[in-house]
């Protein structure tokens, strides 16, 4: 099975570092990775050699990280879908998810994102588990970043919890909403008697979202939205609780007659690189049903 490994070099700043705290501290290893190396097939090797994290480092030696290998779980079904791929290389995967496809396998349903992605794996011959970034609701369309091993989807989700990777959501709304900018700062927590739907609740988990109105209609808005948190139905709820539930909601009050499922569209996202740290930014287009939607309502604007 397909191992992923990693190299650097050396330099003066890190000349005399324990390895264990080089790949800590500065590489960001985790230490449960650094554990399954040492248990579960990996290595470490420093010149080509193989050493424990007690080694010390040198100005000008090559270390070299070899993680365990990694295959997808085998109560998974692959599931050809053809894939809409925005950007790939060969530690990250950015797709345009489409609506009423759920982002990993449930109970509800045949076929997820997570299986698409299985069945391309195995087409390009990559024995890879698959490492959800960010999952969507299975009606909300747009960026789904997936991770293509381990250790870069460690690297991912400590930019998220720093709040360093950056969604922006398009949405068409019930009523004309007067302000033109807001900021939503109120608990989500589980509605009572029920496993799926969430409410506002003093007792609930912080969750804040920011939104900007687009456009307006007599009976729409067509709106951005960026949040701080990331709960679920955190934006369906919260626009609920300001009585501008999503058009086709109808989870949280939304009406059906103009789109089939909550107008929502994950349309941009940036982040950095988690190994050459460059700053990247991508959009997703929207789905024909979102697309006919807003130019219907608000004069064919983007």
């Amino acid at each position: 099975m397909e191992r992923f490994s990693i190299h650097w070099t050396i330099d003066s700043n890190h000349s005399g570092m324990v390895l264990r705290d080089f790949l800590i501290r500065e590489k960001q290893v985790s230490r449960s990775a650094l554990t399954d190396i040492k248990f579960s097939g990996g290595a470490l090797l420093v010149n080509n050699k193989a050493v424990t994290v007690r080694e010390v480092l040198a100005e000008g030696d090559s270390v070299t990280v070899i993680f365990p290998a990694e295959s997808a779980s085998g109560s998974m079904k692959a599931v050809e879908q053809g894939l809409s791929i925005i950007y790939e290389d060969e530690h990250i995967l950015l797709l345009n998810k489409p609506p009423y496809l759920p982002t990993i396998p449930s109970r509800h349903s045949k076929t997820s994102l997570a299986q698409g992605v299985l069945y391309y794996y195995k087409t390009k011959k990559i024995d890879r588990t698959i490492h959800v970034v960010n999952r969507l609701d299975r009606d909300t369309s747009g960026i789904v970043l997936i991770a293509k091993h381990r250790y870069a989807h460690d690297l991912l989700a400590r930019q998220q919890k720093k709040q360093e990777i950056n969604r922006l959501y398009r949405a068409v709304v019930h009523g004309y909403m007067n302000e033109s900018t807001g900021r939503i700062d109120r608990p989500i927590g589980r509605k009572e008697n029920s496993i799926i739907e969430r409410c506002v609740r003093e007792d609930g988990q912080r969750a804040a979202t920011n939104y900007e109105v687009i456009k307006r209609a007599k009976d729409c808005s067509y709106l951005s939205l960026w949040l701080e948190t990331g709960r679920t139905h955190q934006i369906r709820v919260h626009l609920s609780s300001i009585h501008h539930p999503l058009v086709g909601d109808d989870l949280y009050g939304g009406k059906m007659d103009k789109i089939k499922r909550q107008a929502l569209h994950s349309y941009k996202i940036s982040f950095f690189h988690p190994f050459t740290g460059e700053k990247m930014t991508f959009k997703a287009s929207f789905p024909e049903d979102m697309s006919n939607l807003i130019d219907k309502n608000f004069d064919s604007i983007e």
